[in-house]
C-alpha cells in the first residue's frame, strides 16, 4: 500500500489540471516561455524564493529551513517533443507539431505538487533547491545551467531527478547505481570522392561504393572491437548521396547515432569510427571528413545516494512495486551533466504497461496522472529523509 500523505492525496486533483494545462501548451527547448511563467508563478506563491533566466526558461526555486547545512536538488525538465499529437484527448497539444511526448509536463507536475506540500507541510531542516530545467531534450539544458552557475549559485550535497517509464507498472519504482544511461553522440562522416557518368564508373571515383562498405565494416565495432560484456550501439540512420541513377556522385554523408555504457568504450567507439572511416574512404580512393560531436555523457549514479532513494522508496511504496537494481538503458539523458558535477541518483517510475501503453517519443503517448501522487510524495519522503531535522 503506497504512504501518501492525506494532504498530499487531497491536493492532487488540483496539480493533474495543471499537468493537463501543460500538456495543452507544450513548448520546445529554451522557449519554455508559457511554461516558466506558470511554474514561477506558483512557486513565488507558495513562498519560494525563485530564480528565473538560467538557460534563458529555467527556474531554480530554494527553500531554507531551520539551520540545517545540508543542501538538496530535486529537478525536473519542462520542454516537449516536436511530434505531431494524436492522441485525440481533451487536453491535446494546442500547438501542431509540438506535443509532451516523453512526460515532461508529468515530471513538472509531480515536483511542483512535491514542492506545495512540503511548504504547508513538510518537516525537513536545511536548504531544498527545486530545479525546473529547460531543454532536455535538445540542446542539454543541464549543461546551459551548469555553465551559467547552477551549482555555484545553489550548491547541492546531492541532486536527484525521475521520469516516467513505459512498460511497468503505474506506481512501481526501479532504481540503479552505477552507469544507468547511455552516452549519446551525434557522428557526420562525409565520403568525397570523384563523380562521373554511370555508364562509365571507371572514370569516377565511387563514393557510394565507399560509404556503403563503411556501412558495413562499422558494424564490427561493437562485435569486435568493445569488449563483450559491455555496452555499445552504433546506428546509421541516415545515408544521403545523389540525385539520378546514372550520376555517380561526388559525395555520400553518413549520419551515426553512437552510444555507450562505459566511458572508456565511449573513448574506444570515437577512435575507431574515425579510424575505420579514413581508412574505408582512401582503400576506395576516396577521402572521409568526421565530424564528431559528443553530447550527453554516460549517466552514472553515485551508491550513497541510491541507498538513500532505495530505502525511501521501499517505505512509501513496498518492496513488490519497486525494483532495486533495474537494467541499465541505452537511452541518453542530461542529467548525466549534473551528475558529473555532483553525488546523486536518477530513477523511474512507470507509466504502464499492456495494452494502451505507449513509449515516450510516440504521437500516443501520455503521462498517467495515476503517478502524480505517488512521484510527489516520493520527493516528499526523500526530502524529508535527506534533510533530516
Amino acid at each position: 500500500m503506497t504512504q501518501i500523505p492525506a494532504g498530499l492525496q487531497a491536493s492532487i486533483a488540483d496539480f493533474i489540471q495543471i499537468r493537463r494545462d501543460i500538456h495543452a501548451h507544450p513548448e520546445l527547448g529554451l522557449k519554455e516561455f508559457r511554461t516558466s511563467d506558470l511554474v514561477a508563478a506558483r512557486l513565488t506563491e507558495w513562498g519560494y524564493q525563485v530564480t528565473r533566466g538560467l538557460a534563458e526558461t529555467g527556474i531554480v526555486a530554494q527553500l531554507k529551513r531551520g539551520q540545517g547545512s545540508k543542501r538538496l536538488g530535486l529537478r525536473a525538465d519542462m520542454d516537449a517533443l516536436p511530434i505531431v499529437e494524436q492522441t485525440g484527448l481533451s487536453y491535446a497539444s494546442c500547438h501542431h507539431g509540438v506535443m509532451h511526448a516523453c512526460g515532461h509536463d508529468g515530471h513538472t507536475a509531480m515536483l511542483l505538487a512535491a514542492a506545495w506540500y512540503l511548504v504547508e507541510q513538510g518537516r525537513f531542516d536545511g536548504t531544498l533547491n527545486l530545479i525546473f530545467q529547460p531543454a532536455e531534450e535538445h540542446p542539454g539544458g543541464a549543461q546551459i545551467m551548469i555553465e551559467q552557475g547552477l551549482f555555484e549559485r545553489f550548491p547541492c550535497d546531492a541532486v536527484y531527478a525521475m521520469h516516467n517509464m513505459p512498460g511497468h507498472p503505474v506506481g512501481h519504482l526501479l532504481l540503479r547505481d552505477g552507469p544507468t544511461m547511455a552516452s549519446s553522440d551525434d557522428v557526420t562522416i562525409t565520403i568525397t570522392g570523384q563523380g562521373g557518368h554511370g555508364a562509365m564508373p571507371h572514370q569516377a571515383t565511387d563514393c557510394v561504393v565507399a560509404a556503403s562498405s563503411l556501412v558495413m565494416a562499422l558494424q564490427t565495432i561493437v562485435a569486435r572491437n568493445v569488449p563483450p560484456l559491455k555496452t555499445a550501439v552504433v546506428t546509421v540512420g541516415s545515408f544521403v548521396a545523389g540525385q539520378a541513377n546514372n550520376v555517380i556522385p561526388v559525395s555520400a554523408r553518413l549520419e551515426l547515432s553512437v552510444r555507450a555504457l562505459d566511458r572508456e568504450v565511449r573513448d574506444l567507439l570515437q577512435q575507431r569510427i574515425t579510424a575505420l572511416a579514413q581508412a574505408q574512404a582512401e582503400g576506395y580512393g576516396c577521402q572521409a571528413r568526421v565530424d564528431y560531436r559528443r553530447d550527453y555523457p554516460v549517466l552514472v549514479n553515485t551508491q550513497a545516494e541510491t541507498d538513500l532513494a532505495r530505502e525511501v522508496a521501499l517505505g512509501l511504496v513496498g518492496a513488490d512495486r519497486v525494483t532495486l537494481q533495474a537494467e541499465p538503458l541505452t537511452g541518453s539523458e542530461d542529467f548525466a551533466f549534473m551528475l558529473d558535477h555532483c553525488p546523486g541518483s536518477y530513477l523511474m517510475i512507470g507509466n504502464g504497461a499492456g495494452e494502451g501503453s505507449c513509449m515516450v517519443h510516440n504521437p500516443g503517448y501520455d503521462f498517467n496522472d495515476d503517478n502524480l501522487a505517488t512521484g510527489a510524495a516520493f520527493w516528499v519522503a526523500l526530502t524529508e529523509r535527506f534533510l533530516q531535522d
